[in-house]
């Protein structure tokens, strides 16, 4: 562990202040969210704008919204007087190398570059003027290609780090391609826990059960409709999901199938849209959305750029019981087919709304329910959701 030097720190400060990244997004106080279609009883607003870039999220216990990017910087976002707006947008640390994913455990925020994972310690004491960060693992592969990573703090302590295929599909000889690795907070016994993953930017526990499930994106140039992006669940460590030898349940793999059978491999709980870029996913384990909504899987739908109709663009709900795969929330994607917004994470606030990031619009939206209608006795409640959602195309 140590700390990034300081000719390089001064160096990345200097790239991250003066280089401008266009990014294609629309002014936050254009934003029509009067078009965002949501269950009955539920309504979304802006909890923080000029977000450029949102991407991944996670919180401190008092409510320190930490964002980070696909560029080279990460935001800490605060709602100093509670009224579910954020009051203050910052730019925390930037000259980062595509600083995709954050996690927050005692006290320190860790932050995943393309190739090391870095932790600011006692970050919250010191928002205004952040201390270097420490290195805490250097030694993941630098490519671009799905290099950006999405990370969390299992139940077990462990902090998961998923590295994506460097390709379309291809089949290395390093284990640590196309997996999920775990390791300790101080950066050792880096680990494969699972194989076979193309590329995961989403993933979280059952609530209940302890299982990690995680969104999947499906490999390109096969189609408008195959394969599917998925939804997988981790039962035991060391399975193996298929790719690049399988997609879905039975899609074997035209370039890479080398005589394997696909039902060697664990199958997708879920198999989601085509090409919709499923990303960040929850649990839902609030209150405020009610009973019903308990144990939900919430999943952001980046949206497609490689299908002759555009799907995604929205966010999807799966029940982790019934495995039943619904629509919640659409409308950044229009009927000429262009979207002003793309959403990329979820996270569960301190009230029990859902926060989603959007990189398009540079926003963060919060989504809540103004009413909860019980379901009846004997009903469940996939039929209340299917009764209040538009069908999947």
């Amino acid at each position: 562990m140590k700390l990034a030097s300081g000719k390089f720190l001064i160096w990345l400060i200097w790239l991250g202040i003066t280089t401008i990244t266009a990014i294609n997004r629309v002014a936050s106080a254009d934003l029509p969210l009067d078009q965002i279609q949501l269950p009955t009883g539920f309504s979304i607003e802006i909890f923080a704008e000029e977000v450029p870039g949102a991407r991944s999220m996670t919180a401190s216990p008092d409510g320190v919204l930490f964002v980070g990017t696909r560029g080279d910087r990460i935001y800490a976002i605060q709602d100093m007087d509670q009224d579910m707006v954020a009051d203050r947008v910052q730019v925390l640390w930037q000259g980062l190398n595509t600083p995709n994913g954050v996690a927050f455990r005692d006290g320190s925020l860790y932050v995943a570059e393309i190739n090391r994972i870095l932790r600011f310690e006692d970050i919250l004491a010191h928002l205004n003027q952040p201390i270097a960060p420490m290195v805490i693992n250097d030694t993941l592969p630098t490519d671009r290609h799905h290099g950006w990573k999405f990370i969390r703090f299992g139940p077990d302590g462990l902090l998961y780090i998923p590295v994506g295929a460097p390709c379309n599909v291809c089949l290395r000889e390093d284990k640590r391609y196309s997996s999920i690795l775990r390791m300790k907070p101080n950066g050792t016994n880096l680990a494969v826990f699972a194989h076979g993953v193309r590329n995961t930017v989403g993933f979280d526990w059952h609530p209940i059960t302890r299982e990690l499930w995680f969104t999947d994106n499906g490999r390109d140039h096969m189609g408008d409709d195959m394969p599917p992006d998925e939804l997988n669940r981790i039962p035991e460590p060391d399975l193996h999901f298929g790719f690049p030898f399988c997609h879905g349940v039975d899609i074997a793999d035209p370039q890479l199938r080398q005589g394997r059978n696909c039902a060697e491999f664990q199958p997708p709980a879920v198999k989601l849209g085509p090409h919709v870029a499923a990303l960040g996913m929850r649990f839902y384990a609030g209150k405020m959305f009610g009973s019903d909504y308990q144990n939900a899987i919430f999943i952001a739908e980046h949206g497609s750029w490689n299908r002759t109709t555009p799907i995604g663009y929205r966010i999807t709900i799966v029940d982790p019981e019934t495995l039943t795969y619904q629509v919640f929330a659409q409308g950044w994607l229009q009927e000429n087919e262009r979207a002003w917004g793309r959403p990329v994470d979820v996270l569960v606030w301190s009230d029990g709304s859902l926060l989603v990031s959007d990189d398009r619009a540079g926003a963060i939206y919060r989504i809540y329910r103004k009413s909860t209608t019980s379901v009846q006795p004997g009903q469940h409640r996939l039929t209340q959701w299917a009764k209040q959602k538009s069908p999947l195309r």
